[in-house]
């Protein structure tokens, strides 16, 4: 496919998961920010520091109240509000979590997820002329880590995480061919966060695993592409455009807690982006980084001198997004975590501009607008 031009190189993306947690509590950070009834005003805030494409989500429990009924109350604001304020939204449409009566292990659960995203499709064809830009499943690895594997999320399954992988790369290309089928036009992200595992010197057993850790991160891709488990259907028109989320703990010694990502042990950001697009030949975009408390301005002055090294040797990163652009309540104990540009009051939900960030990132943008205006020019 053409290289894809988003509307702001630089995107924030809102936090919108749903998984269930062991104490039973559902997470929606959307509702707990407010953000589905400020979408409009979030949107515009952003807007107004050049950030004009977002990461949302739709939650898909709220929407499928019935196998096959739909109730949009929870969305259509939210679409119509960031037509409102010309934004531009890549959509995910499955962010860890899924309506009560589904059982992910069942076929059920990739019809469901098909007949799910054609009806996205339709509503949208029905709402906007815009390129729709979707995510069909975040970060499989992740869910099936989590959800599958080590009984983090619901179902909490246990030894099942690569039988959860080829469930939601099923349900990816079901959901993608029923989009296609109503919007040949639309575009697609995978996400999947990008690590680097290194053996312990003074244990040789920990190599075969750190090369297993490696090749499992591009698991997913691989069955998306065709490239493993072929019985699956994949092929390379699904691998549209690659989403990679990188955090300061993406990279960790084997058996040992993460190491310094600019340390000595480590391997460069700009390394890793270059072997991501060697092997599937994809546009990429940096879909999630950040970082807590004073670190942020920092953090995105690394991340963004590290795409600009990949930029420059060839690498096609359409685009880096804040993730999450909001603070939120976390995930596990509801303290309020400042990890985002726009700050806000738990109490009164009144939002804000995390200034030091706000410098950090005008002072990016010029650095990335200087360099699209010289290979204009060249």
């Amino acid at each position: 496919m053409k290289h894809f031009k988003f509307e702001s190189f630089f995107q924030g993306g809102f936090e919108c998961s749903t998984h269930i947690r062991r104490d039973g509590l559902r997470r929606d950070v959307i509702n707990s920010t407010a953000h589905d009834i400020n979408a409009g005003q979030d949107y515009k805030l952003l807007a107004s520091v050049g950030i004009r494409t977002v990461r949302d989500g739709l939650r898909w429990h709220l929407i499928e109240t019935a196998p096959g009924v739909y109730d949009w109350s929870s969305f259509l604001p939210m679409l119509r509000a960031a037509r409102e304020a010309g934004t531009q939204v890549v959509w995910d449409l499955l962010h860890y979590g899924w309506p009560d009566d589904l059982d992910i292990w069942s076929p059920q659960f990739v019809d469901r997820f098909e007949a799910f995203a054609g009806a996205v499709a339709r509503l949208f064809a029905s709402e906007t002329d815009d390129v729709p830009l979707f995510v069909p499943v975040n970060e499989i690895s992740f869910t099936a880590w989590a959800a599958g594997q080590f009984a983090v999320f619901y179902p909490f399954g246990q030894e099942r995480g690569d039988e959860m992988k080829i469930q939601l790369v099923r349900s990816s290309i079901a959901a993608m061919e029923a989009i296609w089928n109503i919007l040949p036009q639309a575009r697609f992200i995978h996400i999947e966060p990008a690590i680097n595992v290194i053996p312990d010197s003074a244990d040789p057993q920990t190599q075969a695993q750190a090369f297993s850790q490696n090749q499992a991160q591009f698991a997913a891709w691989n069955m998306l592409a065709g490239l493993a488990h072929p019985q699956l259907g994949g092929a390379r028109r699904y691998m549209d455009i690659i989403g990679i989320n990188y955090y300061c703990h993406n990279q960790w010694m084997v058996n040992g807690g993460p190491i310094d990502v600019e340390g000595p042990l480590a391997r460069s950001f700009t390394s890793i982006l270059q072997d991501n697009y060697a092997r599937y030949g994809c546009d990429i975009v940096i879909a999630e980084t950040g970082i807590e408390d004073d670190l942020r301005p920092g953090w995105l002055r690394y991340v963004c001198q590290e795409v600009l090294a990949a930029i420059r040797s060839g690498v096609p990163v359409q685009g880096i997004c804040l993730y999450p652009i909001m603070n939120h309540p976390g995930w596990d104990d509801d303290r309020h975590c400042p990890n985002g540009l726009i700050d806000y009051s738990p109490r009164t939900l009144e939002r804000w501009i995390f200034e030091p960030l706000r410098e950090e990132l005008a002072r990016q943008q010029r650095i990335f607008n200087e360099l699209a205006l010289a290979r204009s020019v060249a």
